[in-house]
């Protein structure tokens, strides 16, 4: 279940997948929308961010903070507040989601602040999406993938809609996260040309 309630913050989890332009994408997306955003992230991420991005993710993680008022914590933090099913948030989206993380949150493995949130997020039957980065997957894949979306998680990988015909990669990223993330109930992620209308046939 996913609460409207706009004051509860929406939990945004990074791991160390590739697709780290599509994290940056959602936290921008989201602080645009005006959420309250509680981040959190994995030492992989950290690794990975200079390859994709370009540029240090503790340079982002400062400019998300000191101009989009994000609230980050660090993989080790268990003092956060979204480690506990006592703070309440709106939900929870990892993106991208390595296998190694979606593993751990099938099996309640709880091993950093990333997958204890999500852990939580699953226990106090809140929103949970998981945008996984992964081909080809193996069986062990799916297995994980089916054992959470019988919880109710919404597995959403990033499958760009080629009909589209996009011009530009920035382009298939910010389309591709907004799809995503209209499956945590924000119809106001996708601009209004693309919404769907009860009117419309």
């Amino acid at each position: 279940m996913i609460s409207t309630d706009r004051s509860l913050p929406l939990v945004v989890g990074i791991s160390g997948s590739s697709g780290a332009q599509l994290g940056r994408r959602a936290v921008e997306i989201l602080a645009e929308l005006g959420f309250r955003i509680y981040l959190s992230y994995t030492d992989a991420c950290a690794q990975v961010w200079p390859e994709e991005i370009g540029i240090p993710f503790e340079q982002d993680r400062a400019r998300w903070e000191n101009e989009l008022g994000v609230k980050t914590f660090a993989p080790t933090d268990f003092r956060a507040p979204i480690s506990s099913g006592s703070f309440p948030t709106r939900g929870m989206i990892v993106i991208p989601c390595s296998m190694r993380t979606l593993s751990s949150i099938s099996h309640a493995g709880s091993t950093n602040l990333l997958e204890r949130a999500a852990d939580v997020t699953l226990k106090e039957g809140r929103r949970l999406v998981l945008v996984p980065r992964e081909t080809p997957l193996s069986a062990l894949h799916l297995e994980n993938m089916l054992t959470l979306a019988r919880l109710g998680v919404r597995i959403v990988p990033p499958i760009p809609q080629y009909y589209l015909r996009f011009d530009s990669l920035d382009d298939v990223i910010d389309t591709l996260v907004r799809r995503i993330l209209t499956t945590l109930d924000i119809p106001e992620a996708l601009p209004p040309s693309r919404r769907w209308h009860g009117d419309e046939i």
